[in-house]
């Protein structure tokens, strides 16, 4: 939907994940006019995901995107409009605030919501950006199947490189991953079900230290432990990146407080350093950082605007 500048919105909801797109849905059941602004696509990480296990009501059928889908109409079923543009630099001193457009749009309302949330951290290693998107990927249910049949490595220890090396050993020939220490700090139920897998290796206490390919196609890895120093290679198709995210706020330009990862911090509503101005999701400093509590600090932020706006009708 195109953005209308000639409105100043009670809300207006950075980001189009869980939290932002629960904030829009509690926002505009209260009668307020918002819309989210999204960049790309709704549903942000979470619309990656393969499988949702730990969401409530949901089994293990449904993917993040399946659920980002029914967020988003129940969202616009209530009135949220989806305005599809990036945010350029934001003014909350500005009175209603101000958010400058990628389009040349500028947008005002009396409250925002930042839900941008995170994305993958890099490795900055030689050969990552010149074989990304030819071998170097940061999504394993986005590429994945481009590999199918052929040696993968994932690199990273978490929840995420865990569950990438167990999607991936369903089409691939081999998966190996690589782990900076020598304990995975995913959980058991993931541990276990990767232990269960014939075609998948674990490389202890190692790095990544460059990728090389040859034709736009990554071909192998330059490999070091991290105890011994001990340099050796590893041939593969494709590497798989899962060692963290970070915060998308650059656009924010220091306007609100931040923690020292770059998070945004709150209080237990949301509300960042600047009145009327909130946080929610992956972008917010706590924690926990779950589709669940994304959508909870989604619902929070939005009562709190509601409150602030009749404070300061």
């Amino acid at each position: 939907m195109a953005a209308d500048t000639s409105t100043t919105y009670d809300a207006l909801i950075i980001g189009a994940g869980p939290a932002g797109l629960t904030a829009a849905m509690y926002c505009a059941r209260a009668g307020l006019t918002c819309a989210v602004i999204e960049r790309l696509a709704p549903g942000g990480q979470m619309a990656l995901t393969e499988h949702l296990e730990n969401y409530p009501g949901f089994n293990q059928s449904t993917s993040g995107y399946e659920l980002s889908e029914i967020m988003t109409k129940q969202a616009t079923s209530f009135g949220a409009q989806i305005i599809y543009d990036a945010v350029l630099s934001v003014d909350f001193d500005a009175c209603p605030k101000k958010l400058h457009m990628a389009s040349g749009d500028d947008l005002t309302a009396k409250t925002v919501i930042i839900a941008t949330g995170v994305r993958p951290a890099l490795l900055s290693i030689p050969g990552e950006e010149e074989f990304k998107g030819s071998g170097v990927s940061y999504c394993a249910t986005c590429d994945g199947n481009f590999f199918k049949g052929k040696d993968v490595c994932v690199v990273g220890g978490g929840n995420t490189a865990v569950a990438d090396a167990i999607y991936l050993s369903r089409i691939c020939n081999k998966v190996t991953v690589i782990v900076r220490r020598d304990v995975l700090r995913a959980t058991a139920i993931y541990n276990v079900k990767l232990k269960e897998l014939d075609n998948v290796e674990i490389i202890w206490n190692t790095t990544v230290e460059e990728i090389v390919g040859e034709d736009f196609a990554v071909t192998g890895l330059k490999l070091k432990n991290v105890n011994t120093g001990e340099e050796s290679t590893i041939a593969c198709s494709a590497l798989f990146v899962a060692i963290g995210t970070v915060p998308n706020v650059e656009f924010l330009d220091n306007a609100v407080e931040l923690d020292r990862t770059g998070h945004v911090v709150t209080n237990s509503m949301g509300e960042t350093s600047v009145p009327g101005v909130y946080a929610a999701g992956d972008i917010r400093s706590k924690e926990l950082y779950q589709i669940t509590t994304a959508v909870a600090d989604g619902a929070n932020a939005a009562e709190d605007v509601a409150q602030y706006l009749i404070q300061h009708e």
